[in-house]
């Protein structure tokens, strides 16, 4: 708006320097001949009248002339003809000067051509500060307007305000273009129900299958209930154990596949999932690993440096679990474990103090070729085949560790090996 405005203003204020300049400048002496031979004749006229002794006032009407002698010839009539141009000689009628005789006949067409001149000037000029004015106005309103609108249009599309509707002209240069954003509008709308539906039903499902989730926990809670009460009455045989068992196992499959289910409702928010580092102690993760009873042997072949990192404690448990459970899941050897710590350059600073974490197992490692797509999303190597999972373990341990503020990195080294780095305070 304020862009079309200082246009207005810019032509206007040229359109009055032109004009200025026509004021100034037009008016100047219009160039006319006088015909000497006609003036001539009537001069000698005047001789013949003034010798026969016409009073000088009958002669200068009668001749449309201006007469001045007996001494006069200084006077300021004689300056007012030269002023305006009139043409002055010598007045002898008995053949010695006794005054000037003027015309001044020519002024009045000299200022009534200087008046034709600038009237048609100014006349062309209000014709060009029109046509200007039109010119400007429909340029404004065919092709800065729909600009305009456009730029307008395309930020509240940003906003995600998809109910504004564009003005479509037929007639006008972007008519086509703007019906092009309107349809463009129409899909977006479309599309963004369409995710607030798919949405809402994936929310949906996702309670629906933790309120499924529900009824094995409380068969399998009531099923170690009458366990323990059998226990401890020792009433409980061998065979009541086993059937009890069986069902429980029976039940943490359902709960599993309830859960793959979950998962797979929900894979496209894993990099949304919020890390929060904080100052934790390094004891922390060696209790992680003491933890782990399910995944065979695990080795500490030392002991953690006792200092400060930056850590999520959730995920970090997580990308411990994730670690040992994929080395146990596809090699199922002892798993080896080693901590120091190492300088490394980072975003922030060339010499940057981490704890390395280095687990690795006596498997056969993976080959060459896929160490460096292991930690790509959803993708799983050739040992995974026939075993469930989504290849997105390997994935998440980086994800997670970046967003700590460290890193991991995977190789072999008579084994597969994993590197963990978390920044020290």
């Amino acid at each position: 708006m304020k862009y079309r405005y200082r246009i207005y203003i810019v032509f206007v204020l040229m359109m009055l320097a032109v004009l200025a300049v026509l004021r100034f400048t037009v008016g100047g002496t219009v160039e006319q001949k006088r015909d000497m031979v006609s003036y001539n004749d009537r001069l000698y006229r005047v001789y013949d009248d003034y010798l026969a002794g016409l009073p000088v006032s009958e002669i200068e009407q009668k001749h449309g002339c201006k007469l001045l002698v007996n001494g006069t010839t200084d006077a300021p009539e004689l300056n007012e003809l030269y002023a305006g141009y009139a043409l002055v000689m010598d007045f002898t009628p008995n053949g010695e000067t006794v005054g000037k005789i003027g015309w001044n006949d020519v002024s009045g067409v000299f200022e009534t051509q200087q008046v034709k001149l600038r009237r048609m000037l100014y006349i062309l000029w209000g014709l060009l500060f029109a046509a200007g004015l039109l010119f400007l106005f429909l340029t404004d309103h065919f092709l800065l307007k729909p600009t305009r609108e456009l730029r307008e249009y395309a930020g509240e599309i940003a906003k995600g305000n998809f109910d504004v509707p564009l003005p479509i002209r037929k007639h006008n240069p972007f008519g086509s273009l703007t019906e092009a954003f309107d349809i463009m509008r129409e899909e977006l709308r479309a599309s963004k129900e369409r995710e607030a539906e798919a949405e809402k039903a994936k929310k949906e499902l996702v309670a629906e299958l933790a309120h499924d989730i529900k009824t094995p926990v409380a068969t399998i809670q009531a099923t170690c209930e009458v366990m323990e009460l059998k226990a401890k009455r020792g009433t409980a045989d061998a065979a009541d154990i086993v059937e009890k068992v069986q069902t429980i196992t029976a039940k943490t499959e359902t709960i599993r596949q309830l859960m793959d289910n979950v998962f797979q409702t929900t894979l496209e928010e894993l990099d949304r999932v919020e890390v929060t580092p904080r100052e934790e102690n390094t004891a922390l993760i060696e209790e992680y690993f003491r933890n782990l009873k399910n995944y065979g042997t695990v080795i500490l072949e030392n002991a953690i440096p006792s200092c400060l990192v930056y850590m999520d404690k959730l995920r970090m448990e997580q990308v411990i679990d994730n670690v040992v459970g994929n080395s146990h899941k596809y090699a199922g050897t002892d798993i080896h474990v080693r901590f120091d710590e190492v300088m490394m350059k980072s975003k922030e600073a060339d010499d940057v103090a981490f704890v390395r974490i280095r687990i690795a197992d006596e498997g056969p490692g993976v080959s060459e070729e896929e160490l460096p797509l292991l930690m790509q999303k959803y993708y799983r190597g050739s040992a995974a085949k026939g075993k469930t999972g989504f290849g997105l373990g390997l994935y998440l341990v980086r994800s997670y560790m970046e967003k700590q503020g460290g890193g991991a990195e995977v190789y072999n080294d008579g084994g597969f090996v994993v590197e963990l780095y978390l920044k020290k305070v």
